[in-house]
């Protein structure tokens, strides 16, 4: 089939226009990929969608066909993505809760992009974590350090092309969810944040459709995997590759919002030059919920023995 076959099918009117299955997904994005694709078809599809609503069909299969389209990466334990925008969250402390995650020897692949917030870029070098943009240089990090994040500029060139649309269309298009859900290291495991339900449940069910044993999904600062130590969080994604549902309960009272919550540096919290509870509560948090996503029976237990032990050779 060809773009203007999927425009047509998705553009025909009321009572006549039908969503994608999770093939003609994948056909699709493989053809948006390319370097022949028209952008008036790209744009029609990627604004038809986002007019009809994109299905859980329709996100697992371009993230499929996306992934395929990706060079081959090493193997992971856990996939973290990031690309909400930033603004409604203060630093980027879940970078934190990832390396926490990392001294407990899994591995872990970070990947993504926020666009003109630079906190998550920033923070990456302040907090010794490692950047790579090719795939032999993500195993060198992995195996050194347990932890990589990739750009999706170096990641996945064509994928970021049409993330970067957005400022041409002036809305939001289901790229940014098909990044989320890439897992380009093929982890059986994974935490995302989203700010609205509707994608939440999205997520899970395009995970389920994906093959995925295990995501936690949640309402995470700013659009990210980050939790806000002061509410409970209500969360949606997999377990054993089945639907699943829970709630993480509050860590303590702390009524503003996550922004501002602290003003303390990541990198001297880390070091212990800070002294900040609630800073501690939000890695701490957002380590507990992917640990409970790994499996871990008493995961609040092991994020705080984690981070008790962050400075220790190999945190056990």
């Amino acid at each position: 089939m060809s773009l203007a076959d999927h425009v047509r099918m998705l553009g025909r009117g009321p009572g006549r226009s039908r969503s994608l299955t999770q093939d003609e997904a994948a056909d699709a994005m493989t053809l948006m990929l390319s370097d022949d694709a028209a952008p008036e078809a790209v744009g029609a599809l990627l604004m038809l969608l986002r007019m009809k609503g994109e299905t859980a069909e329709e996100i697992a299969g371009f993230a499929e066909a996306a992934r395929r389209a990706a060079p081959a990466l090493p193997a992971v334990d856990l996939d973290w993505p990031s690309y909400a925008a930033g603004r409604t969250r203060g630093a980027p402390w879940f970078l934190l809760s990832a390396r926490l995650i990392a001294r407990s020897g899994r591995r872990v692949l970070l990947h993504g992009w926020n666009g003109p917030d630079g906190a998550v870029r920033d923070g990456l070098a302040k907090l010794d974590i490692p950047v790579a943009a090719s795939p032999e240089a993500m195993a060198r990090a992995l195996d050194d350090h347990g932890l990589v994040y990739a750009p999706l500029e170096d990641l996945h060139p064509a994928l970021f092309s049409l993330l970067a649309l957005r400022d041409r269309l002036g809305l939001r298009a289901c790229s940014n969810t098909v990044c989320r859900m890439l897992n380009p290291g093929g982890a059986p495991a994974g935490v995302q944040g989203g700010f609205h339900p509707s994608y939440r449940l999205l997520q899970a069910a395009a995970a389920a459709l994906l093959g995925w044993r295990a995501l936690t999904v949640i309402k995470g600062g700013g659009g990210e995997a980050e939790r806000h130590p002061g509410k409970a969080a209500e969360s949606f994604g997999l377990r054993d590759g089945r639907p699943w549902t829970g709630r993480f309960a509050a860590l303590r009272e702390a009524p503003a919002r996550l922004a501002d919550l602290t003003d303390a540096d990541p990198a001297a919290v880390w070091a212990g030059t800070a002294d900040d509870p609630v800073a501690v509560d939000l890695v701490v948090g957002a380590a507990a919920v992917a640990l409970h996503t790994l499996g871990d029976p008493t995961p609040e237990d092991t994020a705080r023995d984690l981070w008790l032990a962050r400075h220790d050779r190999l945190a056990a």
